[in-house]
């Protein structure tokens, strides 16, 4: 590794950690001719997931992406920002496992409500009513309506 300093081509590493849940490693370094420290990260190369969105067009997915959702579906809700991080990492890993490369938008779309239901409801509630486009508030009221059927349920 290049020291991003001086150039010089030999550097040691002076202490390595796991991060993202083992998934990469963030490694401290020092170069040998300048002693300037810097940190690196070394990750597993995964094939892309493509996203087929709803119109038929394509684009990589994103964390980031499903991340600001889900952040925008909990503004002012007692969610912490790392049951949302748990969420869209428990998500990515779902579909790497499923061993397709393409995956429907939808299908991302209902992965984040079936879990955002058991974490705050008003959250899954604003998820539901952006992803799903309600037309008219009868359709609204019908989601409502499961929701409480399914509390119910649960007592």
């Amino acid at each position: 590794m290049r020291c991003p300093h001086c150039h010089y081509k030999n550097t040691k590493v002076l202490d390595s950690r796991p991060i993202e849940e083992g998934r990469s490693i963030r490694r401290r370094r020092e170069c040998e001719s300048c002693q300037f420290r810097f940190t690196t990260f070394e990750r597993i190369e995964e094939v892309p997931l493509i996203v087929v969105k709803k119109e038929g067009t394509r684009e990589e997915f994103s964390r980031d992406k499903l991340m600001r959702g889900l952040i925008r579906a909990c503004e002012k809700r007692p969610v912490a920002l790392e049951q949302i991080e748990n969420i869209a990492i428990d998500i990515e890993k779902e579909l790497r496992n499923g061993g397709n490369s393409e995956i429907q938008s939808n299908d991302i779309g209902e992965m984040v409500m079936d879990r955002l239901v058991h974490v705050d409801e008003v959250a899954y509630v604003r998820f539901a009513s952006v992803y799903r486009q309600f037309k008219d508030i009868n359709v609204f009221l019908d989601e409502l309506k499961d929701l409480i059927r399914s509390d119910k349920d649960k007592q």
